[in-house]
């Protein structure tokens, strides 16, 4: 960001306009001059300012419908017919959630009469009575964390839609999270549609009606490499991936890092498609470090019966914290003492003895751009603060 005045093809635009711009809440999705400005949330470091031409705008739009196959498209027509179409996403800030829908809104308000917005993190009460009062809710956009609540609410009755569509985005949808969406919305008539993108990049990809995620090789150059930026073999997981981006000629993103690691697939997609599919595994940035051992997010159990939302947060290298959201008349000692207890356990079973895990009495937070992580690392925390 020190050198953004100097990286983008523009001179209209210097750091100081961008930032006063960033500042207004009130001009989310409002473009300046023929740019758009948006910022990430810096889960991996500072956050960035990214600024998308209005060809990019059109190339979003037009890549998306081109990739379409014959089953997306008659997908798209009949869920039109069924009910509404609800986005469930947020944050306090220009992000590009909640922003690129308020882009298009502005420049074509056409495109969006169809779509409802519901803020992701509002208390998850008036989010469950936010969806419970739409008439009939067919499909249903938003990050799988938000999914995560979302089926567990409709575990506990509390959550009445039967949406025959979920599209995900913005953070890894397990294939655990995956089966257990299935099994709590069985109206799911036409499945899970998980898509790949960042803020840099948010027409990165498009997923096939097979399920397998394909890259716009003629607009974007994702390349899986290794800690020393070399490329892996087809099959291999990468160390990061990096992304070139073709559609964007106000600011060039070459060989940026994104941090995700990707493997490609070996083997041709069934779907006939030309362009290379890939699988995403997940982001370095989440990865909990203590002394030579790494570990997962998901190898922590953070669910309890009388928890909506559980969080771990990394204080120091071996100092953990426990954040609860009590569901109604939960005991909160013993539902503490559970979770710790399966925490410690993670850590003993991977040689970590000498961890500690306490109780904290600050709520589970959101990030700034309104996605809910279970774990927060080290790195995670020093970066939201």
């Amino acid at each position: 960001m020190s050198e953004f005045d100097d990286w983008l093809t523009i001179r209209s635009l210097p750091l100081d306009r961008a930032r006063d711009h960033l500042r207004d809440i009130r001009k989310l999705g409002v473009p300046i001059d023929d740019v758009a400005i948006f910022q990430t949330s810096g889960t991996s470091g500072e956050p960035a300012i990214v600024v998308l031409p209005s060809s990019f705008l059109e190339y979003s739009f037009g890549i998306s419908m081109a990739r379409f196959d014959r089953h997306q498209r008659k997908l798209v027509r009949k869920i039109r017919k069924l009910g509404t179409r609800v986005t469930v996403t947020g944050g306090n800030g220009h992000f590009l959630g909640v922003g690129f829908n308020r882009l298009v809104r502005h420049l074509y308000p056409r495109l969006t009469r169809e779509l409802t917005f519901i803020e992701a993190g509002q208390p998850i009460d008036w989010l469950v009575e936010g969806l419970n009062a739409i008439p009939k809710v067919a499909w249903i956009s938003t990050y799988p964390s938000t999914l995560t609540t979302l089926v567990k609410e409709k575990e506990a009755g509390r959550l009445q839609i039967e949406p025959v569509v979920f599209s995900t985005g913005g953070e890894t949808l397990t294939d655990d999270l995956r089966e257990r969406v299935f099994r709590a919305f069985p109206s799911l008539k036409y499945g899970i549609l998980d898509t790949y993108g960042c803020t840099e990049c948010p027409a990165m990809s498009f997923v096939c009606s097979h399920g397998r995620k394909h890259v716009h090789n003629d607009w974007v150059i994702l390349e899986a490499v290794d800690e020393a930026m070399r490329p892996v073999p087809d099959g291999t997981l990468s160390a990061t991936v990096l992304l070139t981006v073709l559609a964007n000629d106000v600011q060039p993103f070459i060989r940026y890092d994104l941090g995700d690691c990707i493997r490609f697939y070996a083997d041709p997609c069934p779907c006939g498609s030309p362009f290379r599919s890939f699988q995403v595994q997940g982001r370095q940035a989440t990865l909990v470090r203590v002394g030579e051992v790494t570990l997962s997010p998901l190898v922590f159990d953070l669910e309890h019966e009388q928890a909506r939302r559980i969080q771990l947060v990394q204080t120091s290298e071996r100092d953990f914290e426990v954040r609860i959201e009590l569901a109604d008349e939960a005991a909160a000692g013993v539902v503490f003492e559970e979770v710790i207890q399966s925490v410690k356990q993670v850590f003993r079973d991977n040689g970590l003895e000498d961890v500690a895990v306490t109780e904290s009495g600050e709520p589970p937070e959101l990030t700034a751009s309104g996605k809910f992580h279970e774990v927060l690392s080290v790195r995670d925390s020093d970066s939201r603060s």
